[in-house]
């Protein structure tokens, strides 16, 4: 039976009103997209973002084929992470991930209460406000706990044991960086009898600036507290300590590898790993305020023996024994 003009016309009408529905039925859905966000900058964290990667991919999702990262960067600057946690969530990603900044996983929960957030945090997440219990974070926040500041007094007892000799202790601390500020409270504690010398900083000119002071102080080592601010002036501080003869002993590996003295604190790359791995679980479904915050148990000792050697100092051989890397 053929058709008149004006009916086939109803009937081309009739299939392409139908036509959006089925046709979104049979796509994919959007590729989701990872807002990044840390404190350090892109050339600094080339390995920490490809550990992140590892993660993600472990749990089966590859870049640029299921699954996108959209990256902020706030280079030592914590007054940077509102504008930057702010910016990610008008992109209006599916998902924050902040591997390596309590203060950053902070923002980004004053940012958002609705964007899953997965974090990674060297202090305590709890006192940090980041989510309510470890076993149920609660809200919009999960992660994966690297206790950089629970480890301060076996820092503290591997620099006393390298520099028996030392009675003062300088102490780096970034006033801006609530984690590697509550450094303060415990390096002293497990000072002993050592005096603690605090100096706060904010920039590289303080660091000069503070270098002088211990000098003139009479410093015997130093304590650099935890955080994206020191790391990614680990190179001034590794030089400076050099050129005064000061021990020193940092919470990353970052350090021992540019000519510091020593590091114990977790691994890294591992700790960026698993904030991966947690992200992936978050994309696949898994609820934040059920997910509990992973708490990491792999921890590594760094010794640069050249550094060593230059410094005047004799590695005890108890120590030696305890690194797990030992730079010659």
């Amino acid at each position: 039976m053929s058709l008149s003009r004006r009916e086939f016309i109803a009937l081309l009408a009739s299939s392409a009103a139908s036509m959006p529905l089925a046709a979104h039925a049979q796509q994919p859905s959007a590729m989701p997209v990872v807002g990044f966000l840390d404190g350090g900058s892109p050339t600094e964290r080339t390995q920490q973002v490809a550990a992140f990667r590892k993660g993600l991919a472990e749990a089966g999702y590859q870049e640029g084929q299921n699954v996108e990262l959209e990256f902020r960067w706030a280079e030592g600057q914590y007054s940077r992470f509102a504008e930057l946690a702010a910016d990610l969530v008008r992109r209006r990603v599916n998902l924050i991930a902040v591997p390596g900044s309590g203060v950053g996983a902070l923002a980004a929960k004053n940012a958002t209460a609705t964007i899953p957030i997965v974090f990674g945090s060297g202090g305590n997440p709890v006192k940090e406000g980041l989510v309510a219990s470890l076993n149920q974070p609660g809200g919009n926040l999960t992660g994966v706990n690297f206790f950089t500041v629970e480890l301060v007094a076996k820092r503290m007892q591997l620099l006393r044991k390298v520099v028996p000799s030392a009675t003062r202790i300088a102490l780096l601390v970034n006033p801006s960086d609530s984690e590697g500020y509550q450094s303060l409270r415990e390096v002293r504690a497990a000072a002993g009898g050592q005096q603690v010398l605090a100096f706060e900083v904010a920039s590289a000119r303080d660091i000069d600036t503070a270098f002088d002071s211990m000098v003139r102080q009479k410093a015997d080592a130093l304590f650099v507290a935890p955080g994206s601010f020191f790391n990614t002036r680990r190179v001034q501080l590794a030089v400076l300590a050099a050129r005064h003869a000061l021990p020193a002993i940092y919470a990353v590996r970052a350090y021992p590898e540019v000519g510091g003295l020593m590091s114990y604190g977790t691994d890294v790359l591992d700790a960026f790993r698993q904030v991966g791995v947690y992200t992936a679980r978050v994309l696949k479904g898994a609820k934040p305020a059920d997910l509990p915050v992973l708490q990491l148990t792999k921890f590594e000792l760094v010794i640069n023996l050249s550094t060593a050697r230059a410094l005047g100092l004799t590695i005890p051989a108890d120590v030696l024994s305890l690194a797990d890397e030992v730079i010659e």
